[in-house]
């Protein structure tokens, strides 16, 4: 499968998810494995396992119900733009399986926020949970990006549980500066909250800034943050193996920071059990996983959760709960 270009393949799977998506109560059946200490709530949301599926996979909601057969406890799907817009010319996603890490210069390429709405409308018995990644159109300046931002929750928060705001990827030309603290407390000053509000950060950012972050959040009364996004490189945003030191430092700093009274979601070379739980004891009420998912198959959702289950019981830990932050008691 590797000798397949790469976004032959991931089309290939994106395809194959929203012709089967029909079956997955019958897909769910290998993957199935679900442990009382797994269940957690955050957001005011109840997740039956803290194991998610890292947005970029599913840009549309087409196969979501599929992704979530494997056995993710939710399902973030986007970025999504409110105009569709093609992304960034191909090639623009790249294997380095030496490092087990993935390239993408993908450049928020989205079927818009319409089209995706009427696909996430067909998802309203899921049994789920569902967020949804929020980008702005390449052609929006920044000063005007907050329109783009209060669109995608318009049309798109009442179908998800949770919105999260994606102001730092590395692949749209100058996104990233509105993650300086003026211009992102005007930009989310302006978000209406209707759903629970989740910003993502970048792991490129210094001590001073992530301090910046921390302010923003409990000045606004954000509901969480995801740490982190992909690393930027010459060649684009880089994730898997490369990332989950840095990424789990970044959720460690902002749980110490905010003294663990923002929910944060670590994201960022999640390959194992072990590496999940690093970031749950670092501060990180769920994980996202991305990379890892490609290197690992499918199984590894499963075998995440029943890696977390031994290391609780292990660690003498009742819930995933009781081991957010560990590592700073």
């Amino acid at each position: 499968m590797f000798q397949v270009p790469e976004e032959t393949m991931h089309n290939a799977v994106a395809s194959a998810g929203a012709a089967f998506s029909p079956l997955s109560p019958l897909v769910a059946l290998p993957f199935a494995f679900e442990h009382p200490s797994l269940e957690t709530e955050v957001f005011g949301i109840k997740f039956k396992n803290p194991v998610g599926l890292a947005p970029g996979y599913d840009k549309s909601g087409a196969f979501a119900s599929f992704m979530a057969a494997l056995g993710f406890g939710f399902i973030e799907i986007g970025s999504v733009t409110p105009e569709p817009q093609p992304g960034n010319d191909k090639p623009r996603l790249f294997r380095r399986d030496a490092e087990e890490a993935i390239v993408n210069r993908m450049g928020f390429n989205s079927i818009g926020m319409m089209q995706v709405a009427e696909n996430l409308r067909g998802l309203r018995k899921r049994d789920f949970v569902l967020g949804v990644n929020l980008g702005k159109n390449k052609s929006t300046p920044n000063k005007e990006a907050a329109r783009d931002y209060q669109a995608g929750l318009a049309a798109l928060a009442p179908l998800a549980d949770y919105v999260v705001i994606n102001v730092s990827s590395p692949n749209t030309p100058g996104l990233c500066q509105l993650l300086e603290k003026e211009p992102l407390l005007n930009l989310l000053r302006a978000m209406p909250r209707t759903r629970p509000l989740v910003l993502k950060v970048s792991p490129e950012l210094t001590d001073a800034q992530l301090n910046d972050i921390a302010a923003v959040a409990v000045e606004l009364k954000l509901s969480g943050l995801i740490a982190t996004n992909t690393i930027a490189t010459p060649e684009g945003g880089l994730s898997g193996r490369p990332l989950r030191k840095r990424s789990t430092e970044v959720v460690a700093y902002l749980y110490k920071r905010l003294g663990g009274q923002i929910p944060i979601i670590g994201a960022g070379g999640i390959f194992s059990a072990q590496d999940a739980y690093e970031k749950i004891r670092a501060g990180a009420c769920l994980v996202e996983i991305y990379s890892g998912l490609v290197y690992e198959g499918p199984g590894l959702v499963k075998r995440i959760k029943q890696g977390l289950v031994e290391m609780l019981k292990s660690d003498g830990f009742n819930s995933i709960k009781e081991a957010v932050g560990a590592d700073h008691r």
